[in-house]
This record gives C-alpha cells, sequence and structure tokens, in this order.
C-alpha cells in the first residue's frame, strides 16, 4: 500500500469514527460494564463511567523514557496490524494521547501492567518492558474493537495466569518460509503468547544448519515425496522435497521473537524420530538396514545408537544450538522411541550392561541424563514429551504432557516442573468441525470450545505441587498440513482459545462471553492476513429424504452455535431472512442457502445446498461414517498429486477401508455406482501395525465389495483393476440385488494393496428410469 492510500485509509477510518455522534456515545456508556472485546480477557476490568475516549485525528503516542517509547512505537506497530490508523510517535510525550510510563511501582507481577482510559486518553505503566509490551496489546485492541477508535473509561489491571503460554511449531514435516515464521510470531504477539517451541528434526527432514555436521542439511533436509508429488510431470523424473534454516536465518527468527517478547525454544529429537539424522551419517544409527528419507507419517523404528560417539554428536550438536537459541530450555524429544532395533542390537545391549540399565527404557533415561547434564553444564535446562518420565528423570528436567495430563500430573507431583499439552485438547492438526470444507488432518475433532475449556492444573494435584504447571501449549504438527492456508486455518481461531486459558484467571472464562468476543477478534484476523478457518462459522447440512413423497427434512447448525438464517427461494440469507429453530420440511427441489451471524453481521460466507430427488442417492465420503469393528483409526487424507497445487481429500480409515452409508433408502434402487482413487499407502504404524484388518482378496488385486448391514453375503463384490485410470481414479458399477427398503450399507475393498490404498471418492444409487 503506498504512502497517499495509508494516509486516505487512516482519515477515513477516522472519519467514520467522528460520524458516530452524541447518541452513539451513550449507547457505548451503557455497554461499558462490561468488559470490550479484548482477548485474551484481562485479569481486572472496571468501568469507571466516565467519558469515553474518542481517537482524534491528530491523535500521537508517546513515553516518558527509551523504554516507554519504545512500547509505543510497538503500539504503533500493533494498531495498525489489527486494522487501525497508523498514529505518530510524539516527540514530547506530554503532548501524546496515549501515553507509556515505566514504574516500577505500577503493578508488582512479572508480565503484569495498569491500563487507565480517560476522556483525555490511555495510559499504561508497568513495572518493565515486557509489561508495557502487553498493555500496548490491549490498547491497540481496545482501538479496534465494538466501537472503533471510541474506548469507554475503564480500568485495567492485568497480569498471566501462567508464565508458559506457547505454541508448538512442526517445521520438519512441512516446511515453512521465513515470511510464515515472523507472521506466527506477530500473532503470537498479539495474542500475549510468549514461546514458541520450534519443531525442527524428525524423520523426515532436518531442518537447522549445523555447520559441524553439514551433511545434516545437504542430506538430512530433502525427501522425495511418495506418488505423483515425488516425480516432475514433464521429466517423470524424481522431485525432492528440501528446506532448512541457516544459522543466520535461525538467529534472525529468534531476535525477531525477542522483540515480541516470546522465547524460542528448539526441539532436536532423541532417540527417536532420527531417520533423517541417520541417513545423513548412518554411523549413528542401530541398524545395518540402509534407510531412506520419504514422505511416510507416523511412527518410525530408527533409533540413534548409543554408542559413547553418538552421544558426543549429539553434545556437539547441541553446542551449535545453544550458540543460537539464548532461552533456557532445549527440548530434547524423547517421545515415541520404539525399541526394537535397540533388543535386536548386540552392541546396545552389551552397552546396557555396561552402565547398569536392566531395560531398554532405562537407556533411554541414561542418554536423557547425560543431555541433561550436558545442558545444566552449559546453563540450559532440559525439557522432553512425558514418555522421558518412564526410565526415570533427573530433578531438574521438565516435563512436556502430551499423552494426556497423566503425565503432567505424575511429574509434577515428584517435583518437576510441567507444561500441559495433551493431545486431547491442544493439537492443532486435529480437526475442528464435522464439516466436509475442513482440510486434510485428523477427523479426531477438537472444537474451540474444548481448547477453551482444557484446564491445565489437574484437580487431585496436591495444592504445594501446583507451582509446578508452568502453563500450556498449542501443538502444531504438519504431516498433514502441507501449506500456509492450511496451517493458518488450524491455528485460529483455536490459538485465540489457548491464549485466553494460558492468560485469564480461571473463574473469569466462560466460552459464551468467548464467543461475543470473538467476532472482533476475527476482524483483526483479517487486517492482519491471517487465512482463519471459516469452517466454525459457517453453516452446516444434513438431509434425510423421502423419494417417495418428493420432501425431505432439512437439520442445519452452526458449530459454535451462532444464529442460522436461511431462505429456501434461491435468494440470498441476510439477517432479516427467517432464523432457523428447528428441522425444516421442505418439497424436492429445493434450495436452501443459509449462513451464520452475530449482530446483523455474516459470520462466514452464505452456504448453498441443492436438495433433489437424484441428490439424496448420492453420498461422498465426507459424509459416510466408519464401518462397526475394533480397526479404526480414521484420517483425512489428501491425494499425491498435484504436486503443487489444490488436492482431492478423502476420509479413510486406516485399519480398515470400510465406508459407511446409514439407512440408505433403497426403494426402487437397481444399482449401484462407485468412484474410488488410489494413494500412497504412506504411515509407520511401529507396534500397531498388526492392528490393520484386511479382509482377504479372492482376486488378484483384490475387490470392492458392499454389505447390506455389515454383515453376509456381499450385495455387489467387482473386481479391482491393477492400477486406477490416468487421472488416478475408477468408476465401477453394478446390478444391486432386491433387498429391504432401508438397510445400512458398507462398502469395502479387500485385500493387503500397500504400498497404494484405495479409497472411496463417492458411492451413487441408480433407479430405473
Amino acid at each position: 500500500m503506498t504512502k497517499s492510500l495509508r494516509m486516505r485509509h487512516r482519515a477515513t477510518w477516522l472519519g467514520s469514527c467522528m460520524l458516530l455522534g452524541i447518541a452513539a456515545s451513550q449507547a457505548h456508556a451503557m455497554e461499558a460494564a462490561s468488559p470490550p472485546s479484548l482477548i485474551p480477557l484481562p485479569s481486572s476490568y472496571h468501568a469507571t463511567g466516565g467519558k469515553e475516549f474518542v481517537l482524534g485525528r491528530a491523535a500521537q503516542v508517546g513515553g516518558n523514557d527509551e523504554a516507554a517509547r519504545r512500547a509505543a512505537a510497538q503500539f504503533v506497530w500493533l494498531l495498525a496490524q489489527n486494522g487501525g490508523p497508523t498514529l505518530a510517535v510524539a516527540e514530547n510525550a506530554g503532548k501524546a494521547q496515549i501515553r507509556f510510563r515505566l514504574d516500577p511501582s505500577a503493578l508488582n507481577t512479572a508480565e503484569g501492567y495498569r491500563l487507565k482510559v480517560s476522556n483525555t486518553g490511555i495510559e499504561v505503566s508497568a513495572g518493565d518492558d515486557v509489561g508495557l509490551f502487553y498493555g500496548a496489546v490491549t490498547a491497540a485492541q481496545l482501538l479496534t474493537g465494538d466501537n472503533p477508535g471510541r474506548v469507554a473509561a475503564a480500568d485495567i489491571d492485568d497480569t498471566p495466569r501462567f508464565r508458559w503460554r506457547g505454541l508448538m511449531l512442526d517445521s520438519a514435516r512441512h516446511f515453512q518460509s521465513m515470511d510464515e515464521i515472523r507472521k506466527l510470531l506477530d500473532a503470537m504477539a498479539q495474542h500475549k503468547l510468549n514461546t514458541f517451541h520450534w519443531h525442527l528434526t524428525d524423520d523426515q527432514g532436518w531442518r537447522m544448519e549445523i555447520k559441524r555436521y553439514p551433511k545434516l542439511t545437504e542430506v538430512g533436509s530433502c525427501r522425495v515425496p511418495l506418488g505423483d508429488a515425488g516425480r516432475d510431470p514433464a521429466t517423470g523424473k524424481a522431485r525432492s522435497y528440501c528446506g532448512y534454516y541457516t544459522q543466520e536465518q535461525i538467529r534472525e527468527i529468534v531476535a525477531y521473537a525477542a522483540q515480541r517478547h516470546i522465547q524460542v525454544i528448539p526441539e532436536i529429537d532423541v532417540p527417536g524420530h532420527a531417520t533423517a539424522a541417520i541417513v545423513a551419517y548412518p554411523e549413528l544409527g542401530a541398524t545395518d538396514k540402509p534407510l531412506v528419507i520419504d514422505n511416510q507419517w507416523g511412527v518410525f523404528p530408527n533409533l540413534f545408537n548409543t554408542e559413547e560417539s553418538t552421544l558426543r554428536f549429539l553434545e556437539n550438536v547441541l553446542l551449535e544450538v545453544i550458540d543460537m537459541f539464548p532461552a533456557r530450555y532445549v527440548h530434547v524429544g524423547g517421545d515415541e522411541a520404539v525399541k526394537d532395533q535397540w533388543i535386536a542390537s548386540a552392541r546396545v545391549q552389551a552397552h546396557m550392561r555396561e552402565v547398569g540399565a536392566k531395560d531398554e527404557m532405562e537407556m533411554q533415561s541414561h542418554i536423557i541424563k547425560r543431555l541433561e547434564t550436558f545442558l545444566e553444564q552449559h546453563d540450559r535446562r532440559l525439557i522432553g514429551w512425558d514418555e522421558i518420565l518412564e526410565g526415570g528423570l533427573p530433578p531438574e528436567a521438565t516435563v512436556m504432557s502430551w499423552r494426556g495430563t497423566e503425565g503432567g500430573l505424575k511429574a509434577a507431583s515428584e517435583g518437576h516442573d510441567v507444561v500441559m499439552t495433551p493431545v486431547t485438547h491442544m493439537y492443532m492438526d486435529y480437526l475442528q468441525t464435522g464439516s466436509p470444507d475442513e482440510p486434510p488432518g485428523r477427523p479426531t475433532t477438537i472444537e474451540l470450545k474444548k481448547a477453551y475449556e482444557f484446564e491445565p492444573v489437574p484437580a487431585e494435584l496436591a495444592a504445594d505441587k501446583r507451582q509446578h504447571i508452568l502453563g500450556l501449549q498449542a501443538n502444531m504438527f504438519t504431516e498433514h498440513t502441507r501449506n500456509d492456508r492450511n496451517l493458518e486455518h488450524n491455528l485460529f481461531p483455536r490459538l485465540a482459545a489457548v491464549a485466553e486459558t494460558g492468560w485469564s484467571p480461571q473463574e473469569k472464562r466462560d466460552f459464551g462471553g468467548f464467543l461475543q468476543r470473538l467476532p472482533r477478534q476475527l476482524q483483526r484476523y483479517r487486517a492482519m492476513g491471517i487465512r482463519y478457518a471459516q469452517t466454525p462459522f459457517q453453516v452446516d447440512m444434513h438431509d434425510k429424504g423421502d423419494r417417495a413423497a418428493g420432501t425431505a427434512t432439512v437439520t442445519l447448525d452452526n458449530p459454535l452455535g451462532y444464529a442460522v438464517h436461511y431462505t429456501l427461494d434461491g435468494s440470498e440469507a441476510t439477517a432479516a431472512s427467517p432464523r432457523y429453530t428447528q428441522p425444516l420440511q421442505v418439497g424436492l427441489p429445493t434450495q436452501v442457502r443459509a449462513a451464520a451471524f452475530f449482530e446483523g453481521k455474516p459470520l462466514a460466507a452464505a452456504n448453498r445446498f441443492a436438495i433433489t430427488a437424484d441428490s439424496l442417492l448420492v453420498r461422498d465420503d465426507t459424509r459416510l461414517d466408519l464401518c462397526p469393528g475394533d480397526g479404526k483409526l480414521l484420517l483425512r487424507l489428501e491425494d499425491d498429486g498435484p504436486a503443487d497445487g489444490d488436492r482431492a481429500i478423502f476420509n479413510v480409515n486406516i485399519f480398515s477401508p470400510c465406508w459407511l452409508w446409514q439407512d440408505a433408502d433403497l426403494t426402487g434402487v437397481s444399482a449401484v455406482k462407485v468412484r474410488a482413487g488410489r494413494i500412497p499407502y504412506n504411515f509407520q504404524l511401529a507396534h500397531d501395525e498388526p492392528s490393520r484388518k484386511f479382509v482377504p482378496a479372492r482376486t488378484a488385486h483384490g475387490e470392492l465389495e458392499i454389505l447390506a448391514d455389515c454383515k453376509g453375503t456381499p450385495l455387489v463384490s467387482l473386481p479391482l483393476p491393477a492400477a486406477p485410470g490416468a487421472d488416478g481414479f475408477i468408476e465401477l458399477e453394478a446390478p444391486l440385488p432386491a433387498t429391504a427398503a432401508h438397510a445400512d450399507l458398507c462398502i469395502r475393498f479387500t485385500g493387503d494393496t500397500r504400498p497404494d490404498l484405495w479409497t472411496l471418492d463417492w458411492i451413487k444409487l441408480e433407479t430405473a428410469r
């Protein structure tokens, strides 16, 4: 945007604010008793009842010393990022309407600040730079909140509940640009999050330059994806996926984060999740089997060996890590280390006897204690996933509890510091709604409400141990998150819920109030260019039809419970359209348009649903359920191509490729048509692999089968071809024998087709015309 455009934007924004007039001012005063749209909610907000502050055209920002002037400049940046005007920093702080003051007596709490709004301006005071910065965040939100440019008179005393408020980003599975990392750090700052846990090494890639071991990035930062993405479409040759951060770039990110009062915690995974490092330096491994870095996901068996030379390698890596990252903590992983290779290795078993480890978990503990001692000698503290508890843990080690809160409870009870980040509530790669528009990920849903209502301090933890709960962290693993658009979809707005849990007093948190404040935060996201998830704010539709009667029952819902308005005549849905309150009885055909609204404004684009006699006969994979049975690992997977751009998405139970159409209306149905695709089976499941259930194939390449009520002799059994068509799909059609008028249909593929996997795209029931 050019300078002249910025000036015009500022004048327009301020002019619109001033047009609100006296009547609006009176209305705002009536609303002032409740906290404005701030996220996270401050610990104390008190409306003073005085005249509101109105931001004038020539408003200036200032500070009483160097630290305060620095905070003033940061406020100017924060306000512009949030969609407000670009203000000027005054040379004379006495003339400023928005003032920052460094005052050790203002609020004697870590990261805390005091903010006062009167008709003459906004004053922020704090005992240190961090408090001033968070006061600046709140001031910027106040001026871009319910009534932009107008702030009700109030006093705010604010301090965070927890000192660790984090986000973990996995850059190993998929690599993010420097610009995207900076964008996420900006968003973290706007949410008062203060810890960026950077997952830089894993089986699928080593993303951090280590000068002493250049092959870690020369070899370990590249892989050839499976399927179409791993082939150049023009030449058919292998196409690599590569990327790593130089030490200079890492220092740049660390400095950028520090300016926003965010510590950067690096993670070097030990002893598992080590394939990329072992491929680069095979002598580090515990197997003689040749390894490659590929695009498979899951739990790999490859571990670092236990040799003294390998431990020295890890210590040498840590020396360079310590030099790049000034934060006190270094994360060493410790999770999902399947010990099969150690069990099978005579060298590892001999080493275990030498050090007195009675089993492989104690051997892992021996390595963790060695690294913990090394880090302590270099003024660092070790942190790891909760598996590091299993073989005994050094007293100074900190535990990150991911498999639930039980590990954190145990660790805190034993006197260890803990960060709570359970997979049940804090994993952002899990889908956030049941919408068919969700991107790839784990369809086990972690809705916004579930993330918001997570309580990091277990009720059963003894009172004298509760100080060991440092805080909480959202984890963003990226196996299924290939691009920045999907990354931002997964993180926002759930990261706002995590931020409020980490900052606000437990007794003041209220999900209903959070939903009232959230729409203003969405406006700020749009100003920042954050592509937040639309699915929580859209309307989902479920229909059940009676084709013989020519009618259908339509259910509409918004995942967050915002008001839904709809039309049935093809016109756009507005706040004046009928409000949805109960299932709709409609004739066929009908076009439904629906949107969710807050204060008369749509929260997302309206969804359109065409309901016809034909549409009732078709279900794609996103509208089907899982077949009954024990083997279930449902994933929402991308196709393997194209290498760039959008890809098809499938819901697949990789433990048992079977889909369920519940209560299918088979009246008059004489045939069935199925479209199926085939994608690489790219999963390492370690000890879970035997849980896969294959129906034995009767022909060379397996069959497509359809069963009534998922039992008995298949109604349809068609042999599958050796390969799909050129577009990666096949269409199969067969007569459907007469059966009951309604039945649960199970659609499955037989046989073990690995390294590929058949997946259903859609199924259509056909009637005689």
